[in-house]
């Protein structure tokens, strides 16, 4: 089944209504909704909420894909500028796990950080992925 939408970091009771409304009760679901800009915009419209709104949604939910990654790994991860999983494919294990620690030594978000493996896996099940949000 996935992740469940009200799991998403930002989402509130009145938006996740709005979502199942539309048939959106899950990350992966709503991940393929809004692929575009355009069904961003849809969206948005149907919902009657801002379109920035649904794209904060949208990269969380593209994060949220990749086993290991929801909750606190998924906001060290935006903290640290990797807010999709096309630019996490792209990043460099080491050099991104010495700024998820660094970010987490300043922040705080969690008592474990990722592990460099756990790193490695994320960018590795981010390059098999073949659907990326388009902006």
């Amino acid at each position: 089944m996935g992740l469940t939408i009200g799991k998403l970091k930002g989402m509130t009771p009145e938006l996740e209504v709005k979502f199942k409304a539309c048939g959106l009760d899950t990350a992966e679901k709503l991940f393929e909704a809004v692929l575009t800009s355009n069904g961003r915009e849809e969206l948005a419209t149907a919902m009657g909420v801002q379109k920035n709104v649904i794209l904060e949604l949208a990269n969380r939910a593209d994060l949220a894909r990749i086993k290991g990654i929801a909750g606190v790994y998924g906001d060290l991860l935006e903290e640290a500028g990797v807010d999709s999983v096309k630019e996490l494919k792209g990043r460099t294990a080491e050099n991104l796990h010495t700024k998820l620690l660094e970010v987490n030594t300043a922040k705080n978000l969690t008592p474990k950080p990722p592990t460099l493996k756990n790193v490695q896996t994320w960018i590795s099940l981010a390059k098999r992925r073949r659907k990326f949000l388009q902006y």
